[in-house]
């Protein structure tokens, strides 16, 4: 049927049901019998009403609704239509001293109109829906876990949309007042213990987890439920909230930051602004995992122009290809330089002058940093160095370094190489104008070369999956959330401090491998198995975020915390010795060990006879 019959099959119906409206207003009000003066007012009321309320029901457009999906905004517009036509008509009845009618019955007849003619919308619904409902059996059995308002849209959108091929069987919720109750005609069907059984009893094709604002471990523990059931999980992720779009646009399988999720990051907006809105941003290794991120954030706070600094051009292609598309009026400039070359860098600070710098550029992976401890201290230390001072002398206001766990006392040479770059900001800060201060984290899932790539290749090729140490355990974070809290933290820096993260609780490699293959709808130990291979040189088992000499305190910020402790007198001028120590390339791994053990003596990565053999105490 197209659209002018059905819109003129419409028109006719609402005609009919006016004029019944107005009969049976009559009959309610004079039963049995209808005084033949009334009869006769009806004559000229009838016509009159249908007419205007009509012309009133297209000038809102209820015409062009699609009524198959009416609901409660479709049944205003028809109460004001013919709330509308009412007193329109009224007015000219009273204008032109025509016969009325007793005041009720124009109180019935409203009424009437009102309830047939929303009668008449909803059930084109209800037939829709029943149609579709007679036809299911293609249709995929949705169980959905949730039954607030997240679990409410997304059966709102299953409803509509028939070419999705689902079909909801009932709603899973915890909460005991919600048990057998019914919404949008699905019944409540037990708490998250059920899901086997129902699954079971409803031949359950897939369970849609639609609870965006719980835990990890409440995700965790649901997600091992339905493993049981073998059947397929799917998860609308918070990030739903905040989108126009359809919800079926967001849902995707359960991935590893759903299992360790936190509550969401909270921007103080204001504070942000003050410092990056309209300012001129510099990002150093704008490529990497954490500077690309750094990058798509900074964006969205409208710097004037955003810097990027990256040593690897392909690395430097495609952040600027993807920050070009989009729609945020921000001038991106890319720049091919490195941080180990100090004259290329302070011409870049000296033509564009940035305001801000967030200084990411690192070398971070403890067994190669171990085998080439030249390259950590290269990279990470003298390359801090040189930033930071071009930094000061170019008149930066603010300037924050990206660190890490792994910088409190240290076991590895990345780790150490990130103490000093933290020693020298907080020492070239005691004489500069420019505000310096490191942020501190742990891991971040999903950065290149991190330990969940990894086990995920390992799991797609069949396993075995390689877990150094069953008691190893990390901290972990999500990288947009890891980046919003640097951002965050930047905005509080008066200099010399070292912001840490709240990383949350430290979560075992093991448990991590173990979720991740459950996730690849695997068993661990069964269908691929978990090998230990030791702990590498230069881990710990366990990481940690301060140590007990820093002094910690809250920030007002809840999950960021800070270090003020004033820089100990022993690290003075540790970026000038640096300078004259560096002279000369230093190559031979013993040296490299003796300039850390020098500069950073809570270094535990040289075991006591080495340290003998090196003549350091």
């Amino acid at each position: 049927m197209n659209l002018k019959s059905r819109n003129t099959i419409l028109l006719i119906i609402d005609a009919v049901l006016i004029n019944l409206a107005v009969y049976f207003a009559l009959v309610l009000r004079f039963d049995p019998q209808i005084p033949l003066q009334y009869l006769q007012a009806c004559q000229v009321f009838m016509p009159l009403l249908t007419v205007i309320t009509i012309l009133f029901f297209v000038g809102l457009k209820l015409y062009q609704r699609i009524w198959e999906y009416a609901s409660i905004g479709e049944m205003f517009a028809i109460m004001r239509a013919s709330t509308y036509g009412m007193v329109v008509v009224l007015i000219i009845m009273f204008a032109f001293d025509l016969p009325d009618l007793p005041r009720s019955v124009y109180i019935l007849a409203w009424l009437m109109i009102n309830a047939l003619i929303g009668a008449s919308r909803i059930s084109w619904r209800l037939l829709r829906g029943l149609y579709s409902r007679s036809d299911s059996s293609n249709y995929k059995k949705v169980l959905i876990v949730g039954a607030g308002d997240a679990g409410a849209m997304l059966v709102r959108e299953i409803d509509k949309n028939n070419h999705l091929n689902l079909k909801a069987v009932g709603f899973v919720d915890d909460e005991v007042s919600k048990q057998k109750n019914i919404m949008y005609g699905l019944r409540v069907l037990g708490t998250r213990r059920d899901i086997p059984r129902l699954v079971k009893e409803l031949a359950v094709d897939e369970v849609i987890i639609a609870m965006p604002s719980v835990s990890g471990s409440t995700i965790r523990e649901i997600v091992d439920i339905c493993k049981k059931s073998r059947v397929k999980i799917k998860i609308l992720p918070g990030l739903y909230q905040s989108s126009n779009s359809s919800l079926f646009s967001h849902l995707r399988d359960v991935q590893m930051e759903d299992l360790l999720k936190r509550e969401a990051v909270h921007y103080d907006l204001n504070g942000i602004a003050a410092y990056l809105e309209d300012k001129v941003v510099l990002v150093t290794g704008a490529g990497g995992s954490i500077g690309s991120e750094l990058c798509r954030q900074l964006l969205k706070i409208n710097p004037r122009q955003l810097i990027l600094v990256e040593n690897c051009e392909n690395n430097l292609f495609d952040i600027e290809m993807e920050l070009k598309e989009s729609p945020a009026l921000v001038s991106i400039i890319p720049q091919l330089a490195d941080v180990r070359q100090p004259d290329k860098l302070e011409a870049v600070f000296r033509q564009y002058r940035p305001q801000v710098v967030f200084h990411a550029a690192a070398y971070k992976h403890v067994p190669m940093m171990e085998r080439h401890p030249e390259a950590a201290i290269e990279n990470n230390v003298i390359g801090t160095r040189n930033t930071a001072e071009i930094a000061d002398r170019c008149g930066v206001e603010t300037f924050i370094l990206i660190s890490t766990d792994k910088a409190v006392n240290p076991t590895s040479v990345m780790g150490a190489s990130k103490r000093m770059a933290e020693l020298v900001i907080k020492d070239i800060n005691r004489r500069s104008s420019t505000r310096f201060a490191a942020v501190r984290f742990g891991n971040v899932l999903g950065s290149r070369g991190s330990v969940i790539p990894t086990f995920m290749k390992q799991i797609q090729k069949g396993g075995p999956v390689t877990v150094t140490h069953p008691d190893m355990r990390r901290y972990f974070m999500t990288i947009p959330e890891a980046v919003q809290l640097v951002i965050q933290a930047g905005s509080m820096a008066q200099g010399g401090e070292i912001f840490v993260l709240d990383m949350g609780e430290m979560v075992k490699i093991d448990d991590l491998a173990r979720d991740l293959i459950r996730l690849a709808g695997l068993e661990p130990d069964k269908d691929i198995q978990i090998v230990y291979n030791g702990i590498r040189p230069g881990e710990k088992l366990y990481e940690e975020l301060f140590t007990d000499r820093e002094e910690m305190s809250s920030t007002l910020h809840e999950r960021i915390f800070i270090s003020k402790k004033e820089m100990d007198a022993d690290y003075f001028d540790i970026s000038k010795s640096l300078g004259l120590i560096l002279k000369k390339p230093i190559r031979e791994r013993s040296e490299v060990l003796k300039l850390i053990m020098r500069l950073v003596p809570e270094y535990q990565g040289t075991a006591g006879e080495e340290r003998e053999e090196m003549g350091v105490g």
